[in-house]
């Protein structure tokens, strides 16, 4: 791809992530700072906090692998190689999966494929892998993609596949197993204690006690999320759902920096203190590929961003969380769902040989394939109506190798790109040229 001078590219970088990130550099510039300095730390890290100067790219450059379908699927939207790891499904299985659905949209199915296989170009080059052995997982990676997808244009009614302990093995299945290793009741005496024959928050570091103008609006937007739960996944509200604690909470990774946000404590399937749940009630962002493409169809679908949130991740993920609903705060939309007791992140850190990689990232393709073609029970959207796996093989056919051969040059040229990019940008966050967030 052809290479702007330095000073035009670092501008670009500066302008996109000052659209991006202008409102809420503004409302909370020390979390924006925070964003920064994680951002700053190596090249990975400055990918994953921006998808924005990814999509302003891939919409600026002709994709040959999008035509009228394939170009408008469901996409997660950031799907990087550390967006991935274990939940318990809705029917109480654990499974290991993508997940965080925050930037979901309708785009280019290879878009997802793009951003992720430059980012196990980026990881490859961290760990100082020889090219050809990054070459090698991309393509590994690509052609997991491909066969997954079409299992699925050949099996039609086979939406239940999933990794699971069952099926998986290596590192995906240790983590797995690590995950069944964790409880719920672990969980709520790591952020809440006894109060009396109750629990309640604890007042931690990130921890906000709010006022009761405060609380009573987010006690009425709980209410409102609850009517948002699907009928088939609603729990009788006798032993559910009574709220026993809220509060503010501060302190997100790089993607949620300077979002407002609540947890929720609630009476679980029975009176035990054993059972309660936390919930999550965190504003939605702007997903960055909308910033990009013309969204005024798909925007209009939407009451707002969280309710495309939750639409998005109910058409890419199958069994979601029985608690995931949206609501609002003076008009803007928040995301509801359960802290999972059961989340475990793959850990890349632990991976250092291809070969202990290469099983990884198959997995990792036929998990990428499964968001693009099955959708849960209950999504009900009609954005996109064709079979998804129908589209991509129809644009794929007699083209595999060259697809794979595209994206693997890609992964390595973008993941080139982006280490220049993050030199560029930690130079302009010293300098103080982004926002008027300082490095000070």
């Amino acid at each position: 791809m052809a290479r702007p001078t330095r000073k035009a590219r670092q501008q670009l970088i500066i302008d996109v992530l000052e659209d991006a990130f202008a409102a809420l550099m503004t409302a909370d510039p020390k979390a924006f700072r925070g964003k920064f300095r994680k951002m700053a730390a190596d090249p990975f890290a400055f990918y994953r906090g921006s998808a924005c100067l990814f999509y302003a790219d891939m919409t600026a450059t002709k994709d040959e692998w999008a035509d009228e379908r394939t170009g408008a699927v469901w996409i997660h939207g950031d799907l990087h190689a550390e967006n991935f790891g274990t939940y318990m499904d809705s029917d109480g299985r654990l499974v290991f999966d993508v997940n965080d659905f925050d930037e979901a949209y309708i785009g280019h199915f290879s878009w997802d494929l793009r951003r992720f296989v430059a980012s196990l170009a980026l990881l490859g080059w961290q760990k100082a892998l020889p090219e050809e052995a990054i070459r090698s997982l991309v393509a590994t990676y690509l052609r997991a993609y491909v066969a997954q997808v079409t299992h699925y244009l050949d099996r039609e009614h086979d939406d239940d596949f999933a990794l699971h302990l069952g099926n998986t093995e290596g590192p995906v299945h240790d983590i797995l197993v690590a995950a069944r290793l964790f409880s719920r009741v672990a969980l709520l005496d790591s952020v809440t204690r006894l109060d009396g024959a109750v629990r309640v928050f604890r007042e931690d570091a990130g921890v906000r006690r709010l006022g009761k103008a405060e609380r009573k609006k987010v006690g009425a937007a709980f209410d409102s999320y609850l009517e948002t739960i699907p009928e088939s996944k609603r729990i009788d509200r006798e032993l559910f759902y009574d709220v026993r604690d809220v509060v503010g909470r501060t302190g997100f990774g790089i993607g949620s920096a300077g979002l407002p946000a609540y947890n929720v404590l609630v009476e679980g399937y029975t009176q035990s203190l054993d059972n309660d749940v936390v919930l999550s009630m965190k504003q939605a962002n702007v997903p960055a590929v909308s910033r990009f493409v013309d969204s005024a169809e798909v925007e209009k679908y939407f009451e707002h961003e969280g309710h495309r949130t939750v639409v998005s991740q109910r058409a890419l993920q199958v069994h979601t969380d029985p608690l995931l609903g949206y609501t609002s705060i003076d008009g803007v939309g928040y995301v509801v769902a359960e802290i999972s007791p059961y989340e475990a992140d793959l850990d890349w850190g632990s991976l250092t040989e291809p070969d202990e990689m290469t099983d990884v990232v198959k997995s990792l393709g036929r998990a990428t394939a499964k968001v693009h073609c099955a959708s849960d029970e209950d999504s009900d959207q009609d954005l996109v109506t064709f079979q998804t796996e129908e589209a991509i093989c129809a644009v794929l056919k007699g083209r595999r190798r060259e697809f794979v051969a595209d994206l693997t040059d890609f992964a390595v040229a973008y993941a080139d790109r982006v280490r220049s990019d993050h030199a560029l940008f930690v130079d302009a966050f010293r300098e103080g040229r982004i926002g008027g967030v300082s490095a000070t």
